[in-house]
């Protein structure tokens, strides 16, 4: 792809309001570093400029920076930016921090410069550094001109003077629109005091030097423009991509205390020895979804287009993959599919797969669902694709797993113990009375009544409980395992 296409494939957004007679000296460089003939040819740019009114920084006027930016940022994501141009190098201080919550390039300032020097000065080690008191502190430079290769060299104080933050921030400074007299003598006295020191080269840490640079005359080593370096290094496109963190999107609410459950066995899957090791999740908490048995059973109305609506909002947020902890929602798995550009993990496949490698030998699942999932058929069909046969409660035992879950005193009302405990048991007693080994947990609230891996009959016969909600859970832990490798594969 060539520099014309590159540009026409992205569309930045400049934040200026930082110094802004410098923000429009970048933007001005960037169009003028775009390699077009024509107007047409230019990219898709926004230039957003808010003055921000403060001097270096201290922690208050830093978070507002922050938020400032972050704003920005959100703003342009709507607006169809694709490329963030942050032209205040105080600000990369914590560009980590900016882009560890923005879907959207941002262009590294610091980087740009550092592959400027190493491209133009490749001999060069001893760089001298004109940049504020707070980005000196920060240690900003170092981080990227590390030693032993290089060595970052300051101005010296000057009977007390920094002559930088004075020339810059100073009442008469160049902040103030003074482009000529003391600002430029203190910026010069600054460059002698690093050719002194024995610097090679002299590097900009504050975008206003480039406005008085030619107020600064010839000096005995270059001074470079870090302006226009930046302004070429965003349009040649050569660095990387944002990281994408992978983020798995819930459908939450169907029914709320098993999103709950769902997401405690995210957690529980999830290797991990800190907070920041655990996987993203994106939960959409929807109960006003219509209730799926009723309208599978009865006359309720179609939840196909809330589920639908609720997964286009995970989509929307940036999730990789949607997780819907309700079984009876699965019956209208396949309407929505193919609607969507990301995919729905499907619970009952993979249980049935989950059924067939651990049980090799099973021939009869026992199903615990509600009616409506049942009449779907959806359980029945998954298990016959793996040579299963689906056993269901009698007619008289499914009126009670209803009852345990849709009851007065049901699960769905808050109720984990007494009747609906007793009714499940029951209907379990049933399925082994019809030869059944393994009972699926076919409705994603049974698992709060039922916690066990196995359960003993009446007559002393013991069957293996399956919770699809568990392996559901681990099967997209597994997912944001394997993109996390990939990932660092491509690294």
């Amino acid at each position: 792809m060539n520099g014309r296409d590159m540009a026409h494939a992205r569309k930045f957004g400049v934040i200026g309001g930082f110094g802004p007679l410098a923000s429009a000296d970048v933007f001005f460089k960037l169009i003028k570093s775009t390699p077009a003939t024509r107007d047409a040819e230019h990219f898709d740019a926004i230039f957003e400029q808010q003055p921000f009114r403060s001097a270096d920084a201290d922690s208050a006027t830093l978070t507002q920076r922050k938020l400032y930016i972050f704003d920005l940022i959100r703003s342009f994501e709507k607006r169809g930016v694709t490329t963030v141009v942050l032209p205040c190098f105080l600000s990369h201080t914590f560009i980590d921090e900016l882009k560890a919550n923005s879907p959207l390039q941002i262009v590294d300032m610091i980087e740009a410069v550092r592959s400027h020097v190493r491209r133009k000065f490749p001999a060069v080690r001893r760089i001298g550094v004109v940049a504020s008191a707070y980005t000196r502190r920060k240690r900003l430079f170092e981080k990227y001109f590390a030693s032993p290769e290089f060595e970052v060299v300051y101005p010296r104080d000057i009977d007390g003077v920094d002559l930088v933050t004075e020339a810059i921030y100073g009442g008469d400074g160049v902040k103030s629109g003074n482009l000529r007299g003391r600002p430029v003598a203190l910026l010069r006295d600054a460059c002698d005091d690093l050719i002194a020191q024995g610097v090679n080269v002299i590097v900009p840490g504050l975008t206003e030097i480039a406005l008085v640079a030619d107020e600064l005359g010839a000096l005995r080593v270059p001074l470079v423009d870090s302006n226009l370096a930046y302004a070429q290094y965003v349009v040649s496109g050569q660095y990387r991509s944002p990281e994408t963190i992978f983020k798995i999107g819930v459908v939450g609410g169907v029914g709320p205390a098993a999103t709950v459950d769902f997401i405690h066995k995210i957690v529980r899957a999830t290797p991990a020895a800190r907070d920041q090791d655990h996987i993203k999740l994106i939960v959409e908490q929807n109960p006003q979804i219509p209730d799926r048995t009723e309208n599978l059973i009865g006359d309720g109305p179609d939840p196909t287009i809330s589920l639908y609506a609720t997964c286009k909002k995970l989509e929307t947020g940036g999730a990789d993959v949607i997780a819907i902890p309700c079984n009876t929602a699965h019956a209208f798995v396949e309407r929505i599919q193919p609607y969507l550009g990301i995919p729905i993990v499907n619970m009952l496949t993979t249980t049935v797969r989950y059924l067939r490698a651990t049980f090799p030998s099973l021939e009869a699942v026992g199903v615990l669902a509600t009616t409506g999932t049942i009449a779907s058929g959806v359980y029945e069909k998954a298990l016959e694709s793996q040579g299963l046969r689906q056993v269901v409660p009698s007619p008289a035992l499914q009126t009670r797993v209803m009852d345990a879950i849709y009851g007065k005193e049901g699960v769905k009302a808050g109720f984990t113990t007494g009747r609906c405990q007793q009714h499940i048991a029951a209907a379990i007693d049933g399925l082994i009375a019809d030869g059944v080994e393994v009972v699926i947990l076919g409705c994603t609230e049974l698992p709060l009544l039922l916690r066990e891996t196995h359960a003993v009959g009446a007559n002393g016969a013991r069957v293996s409980i399956v919770d699809p909600t568990d392996v559901l859970a681990k099967q997209c832990v597994a997912h944001a395992i394997s993109a996390a490798v990939q990932l660092t594969s491509i690294d």
